[in-house]
Formats: C-alpha cells, structure tokens, sequence
C-alpha cells in the first residue's frame, strides 16, 4: 500500500479530501477543496515520536505535512477520524513506515513549542506562559483581530454582525451586566489590549484599571489609551491580578483569564476578586469551559504545547459553584457557545487575508499555529467540545444584591 493510500485509510475514506505524498502517491477525491500533502519522511517521524494529535501538529507546524484550502474545511471533514482504531492491517503498514522513518530520520519538536519550567501556575511560570502565547507580536494581532483588538468571544446580535459591531456588543453586554455608571470604578483583570477599559471609560466614564501580564498588550493599550484622550479615566498596567493593591471597586470583569488561572486555583482567584469589590459589587466572569464538569481540566497535545501553556477549562458547574463558595450570589449565566464559532471564523479569515504579511512578521511556524488551532477552535465551539460561558455575581451588602428584580440589560 502506497503511502498517500494509508493517510487516506487513517483519515477516512468519506472525507472530501485529497492525499498527496513524497513517493509519488495520490489517494482520494482530486476533485476535493482542499488536499493534504505529505512533503517528506520527516512527517512520518513526528508521527512515531508523538502518535495521534500531537505528532501530526508538529508535522503541520513544522511544514512536512501541509494542508493546501481552507482549514477549517480540511478539519471538519477529518474530525471524525483518529489515529486510534484504524483497521489492523491499515496500521501495521503504517507502523512498518513510522519504523523505518524514526531509525532514519530523527527530528526535534518545533521552535515554537513551549517548554514551562518551574511549579506550575505560580507568578513567574504563569508569567512565561502569558509571554508565549501574548507577546508574539502587536501587529500579528491586529491583523488577527481588527481594529477592536479584542482576542475573547464577540457576541453577535446577528449572523451577519460585522466582527467589529460583535465586539463592541460584546463590551457594551459585559458593561450593561456590571451595571456601570458615571463615576464608577472598575478593574478588568487580564485586560488583553485594553478593550473593555476603553470602552467603560468612553462610553460610561468610568475610572477603569486593567492588568495584563503580556508587557506587550500592556505597552499597546497605555498608546492606544492615550490616543482616544482618554488617560484620565483608564490605564492599563503590565501586572499580575494577584499584586492588585486597590480595592473598592464597583465591579470586577474577568474576560478570558479563568482559563490560565487553574483548577487548584479557582477558589484563591474568587476570593482574591471578591476582597476587591466594595458591598454590592458586582463580577462579571467570562471564560471557555467544558461541555461539563467530568472532563479533566487540564489541556493536552497541541494546545498545551502550542496555544496555551498550563491552560485548564473547567466545566460550568465548576465555574457557578466556585463563584458562589467563595463569598459571591450567582445572579445570571448564559453560554455563548455559537458567539465564539462565528468570531472565530471572522478571526480565520482576518489571518487568511494577511497569511503573507503574518508568515514574514512571526515566521511560518507560528503562523501555522494560529491558523490550526483557530480554525480547530470553531470546529470545537460548532460542535459542543467547548463551551463560552458569562456568569454574573454581586457580592452582597449584608442581604440585598443591588440587583434590579429582572434583568436590564
């Protein structure tokens, strides 16, 4: 069996796809969108050193295994498939080639592999963590991202929102949700580029304080906060949410950081929030999350070694119960599943339109790690493998919440 027709036993023969190999063979639809080349033995090697997800990861990122078309169409036609369960004859000819290529063609994992050391989640490992995935390149993200640089779920009111529109909905959702006034203070913890800082402070003239542990974001938002003339009312500081030394604050929003905190540090992380709201104050937390609570938290494969290191996703039952253990009254939850499908697919397509400049801005290695794990991400979030879940809490004065008797925002 030629090497083009293994993949395609391993992959599926149902998948519109093409498969093309170094040796010369082709396997599958030649009519099919997108095509999977198989560029050299090396391919064959990540694959015997890390089987499964990983080892063809490190084959994408590194360029021995390609995937020429979209690819979250390449995805979502080989989702089903695994390196687990192939036919047995099927995999004794591909261990027959992994062999072969593992004596004779070593390789090494991929630049752009992260390598943690250190206890896990304390400051500074949290702190190389955040580097790796944060501190890439400004202009690689706005090219991603848009003008609203903001890198968390949108929250599109239609399916033909602009990315831009989705955003600031986004924004304007989470202030409307805290309740925010004029003259109101606010800390946004794990800030990214300052988005939710600008937008309470503009459009709600709010005192807002944001942290981020990605020096980069952080030199962003402080420019881009002075630009909109808005240095009176908002700053960004390049800190961990841990060394925050203020505290009264009305509300406390916490958009994509839950997800690098941990599972053995969710309750320290309440708590920690919960000492800097005054009586009545609300927290608004914002975070992907399992489809339940039975799934280990801990990420695995390419995400862990690529995306983001020591990352965790714990289930929404997990979320809500240690919300409200730890001194807060849940009030509102919502999934918004859906919402982080489509902002991923506009994130795709931003990526896709400036591959060119992003491969010379970061190198291809990098970027292939984008355009693998977005595109992988929405695949996730279509098919309920993850979820975006928003819960609203208020930390009581004494019995009364402060909250209106339903819902206005």
């Amino acid at each position: 069996m030629r090497l083009a027709e293994i993949f395609e036993r391993v992959m599926g023969h149902e998948a519109p796809v093409e498969f093309q190999a170094y040796d010369g063979s082709r396997a599958g639809d030649r009519d099919a969108p997108v095509r999977v080349e198989v560029r050299s033995p090396l391919a064959l090697s990540y694959l015997a050193s890390a089987p499964g997800e990983l080892g063809l990861a490190r084959a994408y990122v590194s360029g021995h295994l390609d995937i020429v078309g979209d690819m979250y169409t390449a995805l979502a036609s080989m989702a089903t498939s695994t390196l687990e369960g192939i036919p047995a004859k099927v995999k004794a000819e591909l261990a027959l080639r992994l062999s072969w290529s593992r004596l004779w063609w070593p390789v090494r994992r991929p630049p752009v592999e992260s390598r943690l050391r250190g206890r896990r989640h304390s400051k500074a490992r949290d702190q190389k963590a955040i580097a790796h995935h944060y501190d890439v390149s400004n202009r690689f993200y706005e090219w991603i991202l848009g003008p609203s640089m903001a890198y968390t779920c949108a929250v599109y009111p239609t399916e033909d929102t602009t990315l831009e529109q989705a955003q600031w909905t986004k924004h304007d959702l989470v202030a409307r949700k805290l309740g925010l006034t004029e003259g109101m203070r606010l800390l946004d913890v794990g800030c990214g580029w300052g988005g939710m800082v600008m937008h309470a402070a503009r459009h709600y003239r709010v005192r807002a304080l944001g942290v981020t542990l990605s020096r980069k974001q952080a030199e962003w938002a402080q420019k881009a906060i002075a630009e909109a003339g808005l240095s009176e009312l908002a700053e960004v500081r390049h800190l961990d949410y841990r060394d925050v030394p203020e505290s009264g604050f009305d509300a406390v929003s916490s958009i994509g950081l839950t997800e690098h905190i941990g599972k053995a540090n969710l309750a320290s992380y309440v708590r920690f929030l919960h000492s800097r709201l005054r009586p009545g104050g609300r927290l608004l937390n914002h975070c992907i999350t399992r489809p339940d609570n039975h799934a280990p938290a801990r990420t695995g494969g390419f995400i862990n070694r690529y995306v983001f290191p020591d990352g965790e996703l714990e289930g929404p039952g997990t979320i809500v119960s240690a919300i409200h253990d730890n001194g807060f009254e849940v009030r509102h939850e919502e999934n918004l599943r859906e919402h982080y499908a489509l902002t991923l697919a506009a994130w795709c397509a931003n990526l896709d339109a400036h591959w060119d400049e992003a491969v010379r801005e970061v190198g291809e290695g990098r970027a292939r790690v984008w355009r693998l794990y977005m595109a992988a991400s929405r695949l996730g979030f279509e098919r309920n493998t993850v979820q975006l879940h928003q819960v609203l809490a208020v930390k009581l004065d004494g019995t009364r919440s402060g909250m209106p008797l339903r819902p206005d925002w």
